[in-house]
């Protein structure tokens, strides 16, 4: 089984290995991961963690788990230009910094070993986390509580005052839709950082862990184009083409669709 089949077939289990599926990507970028060493670390953290939490109902430790998380060094990574590294789970688990999203799934794990009721939420620009049924969520990186004037708040930060918050930006997300945003953190990474072949690789993942929007075909057509492949990116711009609505997007495709060198095909 290669790391991509190994990374789906997390997704099957009951309940869902999301870790470990995250660990499975790393290795799909570096042959050296071994996603079963890092399991076995992240044992001795559980047991670090659960030590220190304190004595209460099991839906009020999610915020002290984060903090203790916070506390032994497991902190957003704020190095600049940001590197693919903080998105590979192996090399958050080892530096202690990575993305919110890295931060929620490590949190995700421990609070399921640990049955402290916690679920992702896919927030835009930063993903957060909450206890089902609460009234605010949770920041993985320390654990702070975002009501829905602080959600707003973070909103404007990230997109500007113009995008109001809407249910849609509060909603659960489930494991296959962490590890599709993974992979489009990766893809995003691999691609800033100059590696669109591990970009690449990142771009079939997201195709194959669910439903597609516009940007991904064009992010996958880029790569295309970047590394020299015509026809792969006609076939992902003729789908952008059908997806998206936008006359303005839909002439610009049209165009840049009328550059490429024409299809070959053959008559048999």
């Amino acid at each position: 089984m290669n790391p991509r089949q190994a990374c789906l077939a997390c997704l099957e289990r009951e309940p869902v290995a999301l870790l470990e599926a995250a660990l499975w990507i790393a290795a799909e970028h570096d042959c050296s991961v071994e996603p079963a060493a890092s399991l076995t670390h992240l044992h001795t953290l559980q047991r670090e963690v659960s030590t220190q939490l304190p004595m209460l109902p099991l839906n009020e430790l999610a915020q002290p788990l984060l903090r203790q998380l916070n506390a032994l060094g497991y902190q957003q990574d704020e190095y600049l230009p940001l590197r693919p590294q903080a998105a590979l789970m192996d090399k958050v688990l080892q530096r202690r910094r990575g993305q919110p999203l890295l931060l929620a799934i490590l949190a995700l794990e421990l609070a399921r070993r640990l049955s402290i009721p916690l679920e992702g939420v896919n927030f835009p620009g930063h993903f957060l986390l909450r206890v089902p049924g609460a009234d605010h969520l949770l920041d993985p990186c320390g654990g702070r509580r975002l009501y829905p004037a602080d959600c707003r708040e973070l909103l404007a930060r990230q997109f500007g005052p113009h995008l109001p918050l809407t249910a849609e930006h509060l909603r659960a997300a489930t494991p296959m839709q962490m590890l599709q945003r993974l992979s489009r953190n990766l893809r995003q990474l691999h691609s800033s950082n100059d590696n669109d072949l591990a970009a690449l690789v990142d771009a079939e993942r997201v195709m194959q862990l669910g439903p597609v929007q516009v940007n991904d075909y064009l992010a996958r057509a880029t790569l295309y184009q970047h590394l020299d492949c015509p026809q792969a990116e006609r076939f992902d711009l003729e789908h952008a083409l059908l997806l998206t609505d936008d006359p303005v997007q839909r002439l610009k495709l049209s165009e840049r669709l009328g550059q490429l060198p024409a299809s070959k095909r053959s008559i048999h």
